[in-house]
């Protein structure tokens, strides 16, 4: 029960849910990362569809974490280092409404933590480029990508973008998390 009380929940969207999920399963205190899509109009979309532009999703992770161990304010400071947020739908050459930069908050203290750390990023860190967009998560708005998509870059290291974009930013991100 107790364990419970202390996990909570972190949906973020930063390009490519397989670069960001790669992130996040090194940081201590994550519990799981799920790759997903959120915040469109059809009712379970498809990776096919999602790429198609025409759902409204955005390629998102679901984190669940021990706040124990990782706060709320830790994930979105390391999601900030996981992508660009100052790319308008773009992360690299992967350009697109769903590749967006975003926060899905919980509730109305992940609002609060998301909106602070945006200002001050923006302010002292990415002189007022961020695009990243602040909004509430919706549990029946939520869907899961297919299996293939979950764990990608630790089931398939070799595949191409794998190498030369996701391998790329998690090497950045160990040396600064891990």
């Amino acid at each position: 029960k107790n364990q419970k009380k202390m996990t909570k929940c972190a949906t973020l969207g930063g390009g490519c849910f397989w670069c960001v999920e790669a992130c996040f399963q090194l940081l201590k205190g994550v519990k799981k990362v799920q790759s997903g899509y959120t915040g469109g109009h059809v009712k379970n979309p498809t990776y096919r569809q999602v790429c198609s532009k025409q759902s409204g999703h955005i390629e998102v992770v679901k984190i669940t974490f021990d706040e124990k161990i990782v706060s709320y304010k830790k994930i979105l400071e390391a999601f900030y280092k996981a992508h660009d947020p100052t790319t308008l739908n773009q992360q690299g050459n992967d350009k697109g409404p769903q590749y967006a930069s975003a926060i899905f908050y919980h509730s109305d203290e992940q609002k609060k933590t998301a909106d602070e750390i945006v200002k001050k990023l923006n302010e002292e860190v990415f002189n007022g480029k961020i695009t990243t967009v602040v909004k509430p998560y919706v549990e029946d708005n939520y869907y899961p990508a297919e299996d293939y998509h979950q764990n990608y870059y630790n089931q398939n290291p070799n595949q191409g973008y794998c190498v030369y974009v996701v391998k790329k930013k998690v090497d950045k991100f160990k040396k600064i998390f891990c």
